[in-house]
């Protein structure tokens, strides 16, 4: 499956200009639109679960005739080659809860609105700085100096658009699996634990709500 390192490749970090330090940083505040429905919100909890319990009958059961998936093909015979529900280690069972724990956009499409998460892809901002490529998704996270908890604290960040230099760094104790972004800020280079990173171009879901329910309508990644 595509992987963070896959999409992104190798970057440079880019060296800072003068007067980096007094640019006002761009943050994309997190949202959750669909809160207010209880039947998503009921949905949406059903939906973790049975990812959690690697329900595959659930997941059959609420995939969308005509979803889109991450390939050119769309549809569900197309979703289940893709995804391997069958397979244990399939990675919809851990990059799906990562989406759904996030907040949920209300997007129109052509006939129909569909709920989709996370935020992150939808609500990008426009005024984003060319240079940045992910948004921190935690109030308060402490950028670190190196790759360990045990390093000092740069500074605090919440909600900041950044620009990552390293989508997978080994955490600096030999027994902590512990896995880190290495990104670029005004006061220098540091590291966030890769949980507390989102990228817009990583995994994104959207649901419509038919007579029946609730059902997955788009899977995607990237663009």
């Amino acid at each position: 499956m595509v992987l963070r390192s896959l999409i992104f490749g190798a970057l440079v970090v880019l060296s800072l200009g003068a007067g980096a330090a007094d640019v006002q940083p761009v943050k994309l505040l997190p949202v959750d639109e669909a809160a207010g429905d209880a039947t998503w919100t009921r949905f949406r909890a059903r939906l973790i679960e049975a990812l959690q319990k690697h329900d595959r009958k659930f997941i059959d059961g609420i995939i969308d005739r005509g979803v889109r998936n991450i390939s050119d093909l769309n549809g569900v015979g197309e979703f289940r080659k893709l995804w391997e529900l069958d397979n244990p280690a399939s990675p919809l069972w851990s990059e799906l809860p990562k989406v759904l724990f996030l907040g949920s956009v209300q997007v129109k499409q052509e006939k129909v609105s569909e709920v989709c998460a996370p935020y992150v892809y939808f609500k990008w901002p426009s005024n984003a700085p060319d240079d940045t490529n992910a948004a921190v998704i935690a109030r308060e996270a402490l950028l670190q100096a190196r790759p360990s908890f045990a390093s000092p604290a740069l500074q605090t960040l919440s909600f900041d658009l950044i620009a990552v230099a390293d989508w997978e760094v080994a955490d600096e104790g030999k027994d902590n699996r512990q896995l880190w972004v290495a990104v670029k800020t005004p006061v220098g280079r540091g590291y966030l634990p890769q949980e507390q990173v989102r990228s817009p171009l990583e995994y994104r879901a959207c649901f419509v709500k038919r007579d029946a329910g609730w059902r997955l309508s788009g899977l995607e990644v990237g663009e």
